[in-house]
């Protein structure tokens, strides 16, 4: 089934973000490969696809995982959460309708 992974950034994570960043894509790359992952990616804090030091409010992932309880732990064991980069993130069924 697929679920979301819904995070919130702390304030001014973007340093915390770049030094977790090389260990956070290698996880969601083993989820690419492994024909799991439908999408990934930041919220920018402004308006813009490059933010620049605005940095980002959170990040969405949707993915496959066999449980809820087996995304959480993903979700829990994420690089950006032993950082601090994230204060609140939420895991939830994910039903896709589109495309």
């Amino acid at each position: 089934m697929l679920y979301a992974i819904i995070a919130e950034d702390v304030t001014d994570s973007l340093d915390k973000r770049l030094a977790a960043r090389p260990a956070h894509l290698k996880r969601l790359n083993e989820l690419t490969s492994a024909g799991r992952l439908i999408l990934a990616g930041p919220t920018p804090s402004i308006d813009s696809e490059d933010p620049g030091p605005a940095g980002f409010s959170g990040s969405l992932i949707i993915a496959e995982f066999d449980s809820l309880a087996s995304a959480q732990a993903w979700a829990d064991a994420d690089p950006y959460v032993s950082a601090g980069v994230y204060h609140q993130v939420t895991v939830k069924p994910f039903k896709r309708v589109l495309p």
